[in-house]
């Protein structure tokens, strides 16, 4: 999930391209060829003077329409780049590679907010990895913690079992059993709160960072609980024999 995360912040990594005004549109296609050619950029968009001056207006609320008779605003190439392009010595090479190209008159792009993504994406994954570890951590204590419990539960019935010559396997199987019982249950809990915490977080890292409804990851998650129980119940239950 970290690595999906990450790259969903490198693809939104943007830079503007505004070109010279005026500029004809032969010279704007020579432009786009060029940016065609980049292996760097994995999508562009062209936004004219009209589609500009739309933006501007939207995003200020203010129509300089009213007091200029003509459009100051350049067309421009937005380009999002591959993200594996997508740090900051690779984003200072091709502002320089950008800026080579006719035509092309200025290049900005929000240097503060791409800093701080880039320098940021480390310490969420950490953060990810550390909290995911301690969950594991703590899933495997509860349940050890609960199959120490259930066996000092059984220990009359266990002793009973052994003088009536039950064997090894018949002794520890229920016990086993309700471990995995245990481990289903909690794969489900952890399912369900997985899904509340995906859709508190989801309109910041969107929908198509992690898809919880794939069959993949629902699996994966309902069967860490049964898997974790039977590594525990063997290691839980190595002190039960038919000593008595």
């Amino acid at each position: 999930m970290s690595d999906q995360f990450e790259s969903r912040l490198k693809k939104n990594i943007s830079i503007n391209i505004f070109l010279e005004d005026p500029i004809s549109d032969q010279k704007i296609g020579s432009v786009r060829d060029r940016l065609k050619e980049k292996e760097f950029i994995s999508s562009l968009q062209y936004i004219d003077k009209e589609k500009a001056a739309e933006n501007f207006i939207r995003e200020t609320g203010e129509d300089f329409r009213k007091i200029l008779d003509y459009n100051p605003l350049p067309a421009s190439f937005r380009i999002y780049l591959n993200e594996n392009y997508a740090h900051m010595d690779s984003i200072n090479k091709i502002i320089n590679s950008l800026s080579q190209i006719a035509g092309v008159d200025d290049i900005v792009y929000q240097q503060r907010f791409v800093n701080k993504i880039l320098s940021q994406i480390n310490n969420i994954k950490q953060y990810i990895f550390i909290i995911t570890g301690a969950l594991l951590l703590i899933s495997i204590y509860i349940v050890y913690s609960t199959m120490q419990l259930i066996i000092n539960s059984k220990y009359e019935e266990l002793d009973t079992m052994k003088l009536v010559g039950a064997k090894i396997s018949t002794i520890k199987m229920p016990i086993f059993l309700n471990g995995i019982y245990i481990g289903v249950f909690a794969g489900l809990i952890a399912l369900i709160l997985f899904i509340v915490l995906f859709k508190y977080l989801e309109p910041y890292i969107g929908s198509d960072t992690f898809n919880i409804t794939n069959p993949f990851y629902v699996a994966a998650i309902i069967c860490v609980g049964p898997l974790l129980s039977i590594l525990v119940s063997f290691v839980s239950l190595r002190k039960v024999n038919l000593k008595i």
